[in-house]
């Protein structure tokens, strides 16, 4: 039985001309299908989006930041929301995770057609007043192109981005992953051929993780004839911090008047996180107690 886990791996390579991120992420893409009990489109799409913020996080600085990717389009799948921390955490969902639609012409997985046309927004809360926020018109709602536009126009960082989702035949992951590199503004020309020449010959990146399915093979892969040295290793994984208390604080802000209403209808309420699918069941018990602490603060 094949020995895996999903991981990520920073790197520079030339000389630090270039810096380097590739993940492996079919564990977790994995378990984000099984809670939102996606097809094989929404899926890819949000497989490729998890793989991508947990690269992006991964450049964040401090303890407590949060990157968040929001995808909104005018295709059926409507949309998806990522969040990643730099501790290796994902989370995220599609808003229609029973999309269908025919192979696109190169006889993939349509993600660019399921998503439609509109736009990619990257959140990064750094704990400040305000989070700093950068959208773009999508470009062909692949993520992959769309997330390598979004460091071009709202960065001005050049970079390359490929990810990829490979299904197996009874709707289960067999790859996921993807890698970003970038170009520090000293590279020199020859650094920027050469990794120009790389990335064109790049067929797919499950084509690479099928070789052999590590992040180190990826920047192999995509860093061909530089010298790359590793900076950090770390695991990654599909992690919701959602819990019964969360969702209390969230029923305190509804206000006593819909409590009160709530109460009256005599029904048990469940609620639903969107990021794991967990639900959590309040009791009218537990109801009235909320509606206690409100009157009791008020």
């Amino acid at each position: 039985m094949e020995q895996y886990k999903d991981y990520m791996l920073r790197a520079v390579a030339a000389e630090a001309q270039i810096r380097a991120f590739a993940v492996t992420a079919r564990d977790l893409t994995e378990t984000a299908r099984r809670a939102h009990n996606t097809s094989p489109i929404a899926t890819a799409a949000l497989g490729r989006a998890m793989s991508g913020a947990l690269m992006m996080a991964e450049m964040l600085k401090g303890p407590r930041d949060l990157l968040t990717l929001q995808i909104d389009g005018d295709g059926p799948l409507q949309g998806l929301v990522v969040t990643a921390d730099n501790h290796g955490h994902v989370k995220g969902y599609v808003r229609n995770p029973a999309v269908i639609l025919p192979p696109n012409a190169s006889g993939h997985l349509n993600v660019g057609g399921a998503i439609g046309k509109g736009t990619l927004t990257v959140i990064r809360d750094m704990n400040l007043k305000d989070p700093y926020i950068g959208q773009i018109p999508l470009v062909t709602g692949e993520i992959a192109e769309d997330l390598t536009a979004y460091y071009a126009q709202s960065e001005q960082i050049p970079s390359a981005v490929g990810l990829g989702v490979l299904m197996n035949k009874e709707n289960t992951v067999r790859r996921a992953g993807g890698f970003v590199v970038q170009l520090m503004p000293f590279a020199e020309e020859t650094v920027i051929a050469r990794l120009e020449e790389n990335i064109r010959k790049i067929s797919s990146v499950t084509s690479i993780l099928e070789e052999e399915n590590t992040p180190e093979h990826l920047l192999k892969t995509v860093l061909a004839g530089f010298d790359v040295q590793i900076t950090s290793e770390e695991d990654v994984s599909f992690s919701c911090n959602c819990s019964k208390e969360r969702f209390e604080r969230g029923l305190l802000l509804l206000g006593k008047e819909e409590l009160e209403s709530i109460i009256r209808e005599g029904k048990e309420i469940d609620l639903t996180c969107q990021f794991c699918s967990s639900t959590y069941r309040f009791s009218l018990e537990e109801i009235r107690g909320i509606l206690e602490k409100i009157s009791t603060s008020s």
